[in-house]
């Protein structure tokens, strides 16, 4: 004779048993499906109903289609199971089970669909800076060009490199190296002129001397150097936020470039960014051709005859210009990615720091290296 079964499809024989409180060997009934909902990139929730027939349940578990995503609810009857480890901008359907002692239960039908937020990133990327001038009216090198997080769509697999710009170390007003995120590109920063040459071109431009112009920036990238109106004295090289200031024959106060940028504070008037890592700023202009007394390189104080005039590493600063035959490297650039949420990238080169702070996560290369979204 043929067994009977309930309209969930278990059988009359064991439910009626259970009524009776007798032990049973069987796998819970399978779960009806709920509605899924997304929660943000990689999360969702998915309600269900427990089976009022057959075996009870210990717990039930979720499963997505395309995989990756799961959660698990340990309790006997119905609820909502807390979904991770989804993608960013995909559409998935999921399935529930219910779980005892003795195995699982069928899988539900297949939810409704839902499409999880995108994954969004945001770049910092500076370039290397100028070599300031020096050879008598020394005028300060421009700032690396700046991309001050700004939001970028990329493709999820998709592998990105990175391509950290360094700091010119070649002679008086040469320019420092573009950085790079893929195909994105920011360019060098000019170099300072000297006794009376123009300032170079880049992403910011380097400082005029002796009466000769300042560089052009590249456009939404950095400012003009300073220009010169007189016939002595130099100044300063563009920075990221402002242009260069004029240089004067005082030994107190020189050129600068101020570097701007709101997400790591306000520059001084010397182009140090107060509150800050990253600076941005153009290096110093000199004052007089007995040497000495140029201005600080980009991201630091402003320069006397015993400062360090070279632009701080990683900071895409410029080279302070130089009163005399000496002159003074930009800073290396830097790049960041960073994210909303807790984010790990599926590969990277490079040995990038990474962070999680303020809601975000981090990722910085300060050298040449790639990430895998």
């Amino acid at each position: 004779m043929a067994t009977k079964r309930l309209s969930d499809g278990s059988s009359l024989a064991n439910s009626f048993k259970l009524s009776r409180g007798a032990t049973s060997a069987a796998k819970p009934n399978a779960p009806t499906i709920g509605t899924a909902t997304k929660t943000g990139i990689t999360t969702a929730t998915v309600a269900y109903t427990a089976a009022t027939l057959g075996a009870a349940a210990t717990s039930f578990s979720i499963t997505s289609s395309p995989g990756g995503g799961s959660g698990t609810l340990t309790q006997s009857g119905s609820g909502t199971i807390n979904v991770t480890g989804l993608s960013g901008n995909t559409n998935y359907t999921f399935t529930v089970k219910a779980t005892n002692a003795n195995g699982d239960s069928n899988a539900s039908s297949a939810s409704n669909q839902i499409t999880t937020d995108a994954q969004t990133f945001d770049l910092l990327v500076v370039a290397g800076g100028g070599t300031g001038g020096g050879n008598f009216y020394g005028a300060g090198g421009g700032a690396g060009g700046l991309l001050g997080f700004s939001s970028q769509a990329l493709t999820p697999s998709s592998t990105y490199t990175v391509t950290v710009g360094a700091g010119s170390s070649g002679s008086q007003g040469s320019s420092g190296s573009d950085s790079q995120f893929g195909t994105l590109t920011l360019v060098k920063g000019g170099g300072g002129g000297g006794n009376g040459g123009s300032g170079g071109n880049g992403g910011s431009g380097g400082g005029g001397s002796g009466g000769a112009s300042g560089g052009i920036a590249t456009s939404g990238q950095g400012n003009n150097g300073g220009d010169m109106a007189g016939a002595t004295g130099a100044a300063s090289g563009g920075g990221a936020g402002n242009a260069g200031s004029a240089g004067n024959n005082s030994s107190t106060a020189p050129g600068h470039g101020l570097g701007t940028f709101s997400a790591y504070g306000s520059a001084t008037s010397s182009g140090e960014n107060v509150g800050g890592t990253y600076y941005f700023a153009g290096g110093g202009g000199a004052q007089s051709s007995n040497g000495g007394n140029g201005g600080g390189g980009g991201g630091n104080r402003t320069g006397t005859n015993s400062q360090k005039a070279t632009g701080m590493v990683n900071t895409g600063g410029g080279g302070g210009g130089m009163g005399d035959n000496n002159y003074y490297f930009g800073g290396s650039g830097i790049v960041i990615l960073r994210t909303l949420g807790s984010y790990t990238a599926n590969a990277t080169t490079g040995s990038p720091s990474r962070a999680e702070s303020g809601g975000y996560t981090y990722y910085k290369w300060t050298g040449n290296g790639s990430i895998t979204i």
